[in-house]
C-alpha cells in the first residue's frame, strides 16, 4: 500500500500535574527531513521525538511539535536567602533603637523585600517526562501515519484509472501505426499511376520504398517498452514499501518512450494521442510527488 507523503497527527492530553500537546505534520520533500520544536528545558527529548516518527516515515518533510505546560506551581520551588534576611532584620533593629521606634517586626514585615526570595523550576526526572510524553506522540505520529495512509489510497485509486487510460492510448497508437503504412503505399502507388499514365508500375519498388518507409515510423519497440513501464508501475504500487522514487524514474522512461513516439509519427492522430498521452504522464508525475 503507497503512502502520501502529505499528513498531519495531534493528540492533547491533561495529566495530573501537566498538560500535553504533540502534534506531527509532513509535507512532500525528496529525502526525510525532520524538525523538532519543543521547550528548551525538554531538549533531551528530541532524538526520542525523531526515532518513533521515523518507524513510520521515511521520505517527506517533517515537523515534530511538543508543548508541556505544568499545572500551577507544580515544578517550581522558592528559596529564601536567610543571612540577606537576617542583614534585613538587623539593620531594621539598629534603626529602631535609634529611632525609639517600637520594635514591631514581624515575618510579615521581612516578606516586603523581594530579593530574599529566588523563584526556580525543578527540573522533572527525564524518565518520568518521557513516560509522560511518549503516550501523547505515539496517538500523534499513528494519526499522522493512518492519514498518509488514507491519502496513500486515494492516489492510489487515480493512478490506478490514468494508468488505465494510458493503456488504452498506447493500444490505439499500435492499431494505428500499421494503417499508417497502408495510407503511404496506397498514397504512393496513387502518385505512381499519375505520373506514369498508362505504363507499367513496378510493384517492388513501391514494397520497398514502403517497407523504408515503414520502418522509419515503426513504433513497435516504443509501445511494447512502454506496455513493460506500465506493468512494472502497477507491480510497484502493489508493494508495501516506498516506492516514489521507483515510480518517478519509470515516468521518465514512460515519457521518452511516448517522445520517442511522437517525433516518428507521420499521421496526425497518432500525434494527438501522443500529445494526450504526454498530458496523462504528466498527470501522474504530479500525483508520485506525493508518495513516499
Amino acid at each position: 500500500m503507497i503512502k502520501s507523503m502529505t499528513g498531519f497527527g495531534r493528540c492533547s492530553l491533561a495529566l495530573e500535574n501537566m498538560d500535553i500537546l504533540a502534534e506531527v505534520r509532513s509535507v512532500n520533500h525528496r529525502y526525510l527531513e525532520m524538525n523538532v520544536r519543543l521547550p528548551h528545558a525538554y531538549n533531551y527529548l528530541e532524538d526520542k521525538l525523531k526515532k518513533l516518527v521515523q518507524q513510520k516515515v521515511s521520505r517527506g518533510k517533517v515537523d515534530i511539535s511538543l508543548n508541556i505546560q505544568l499545572h500551577g506551581t507544580d515544578g517550581l520551588e522558592v528559596d529564601v536567602n536567610n543571612d540577606l534576611a537576617e542583614s534585613y532584620v538587623n539593620a531594621l533593629r539598629n534603626a529602631n533603637e535609634k529611632l525609639a521606634l517600637t520594635d514591631d517586626l514581624a515575618l510579615t514585615s521581612i516578606m516586603r523585600f523581594p530579593d530574599i526570595f529566588t523563584v526556580r523550576k525543578v527540573q522533572l526526572e527525564e524518565e518520568a517526562v518521557w513516560a509522560a510524553v511518549q503516550p501523547a506522540i505515539t496517538e500523534a505520529v499513528e494519526k499522522f501515519a493512518e492519514m498518509r495512509e488514507a491519502e496513500g489510497e486515494r492516489l492510489l485509486e487515480d493512478l490506478v484509472n490514468r494508468l488505465a487510460v494510458l493503456e488504452n492510448m498506447v493500444s490505439q497508437v499500435e492499431a494505428l501505426a500499421p494503417e499508417t503504412v497502408k495510407r503511404y503505399y496506397d498514397k504512393l502507388y496513387t502518385k505512381l499511376r499519375e505520373l506514369l499514365d498508362d505504363r507499367e508500375i513496378d510493384e517492388s519498388r513501391i514494397v520497398t520504398e514502403a517497407a523504408v518507409f515503414a520502418d522509419k515510423v515503426a513504433v513497435d519497440e516504443e509501445t511494447v517498452r512502454l506496455r513493460s513501464h506500465i506493468a512494472q508501475f502497477r507491480s510497484l504500487l502493489e508493494l508495501g514499501e516506498p516506492v516514489g522514487r521507483k515510480l518517478d524514474f519509470l515516468v521518465q522512461e514512460m515519457n521518452r518512450e511516448v517522445n520517442t513516439t511522437g517525433s516518428k509519427a507521420q499521421d496526425i492522430t497518432i500525434t494527438r494521442l501522443v500529445v494526450d498521452m504526454k498530458s496523462e504522464i504528466e498527470k501522474i508525475r504530479e500525483q508520485i510527488q506525493n508518495i513516499e
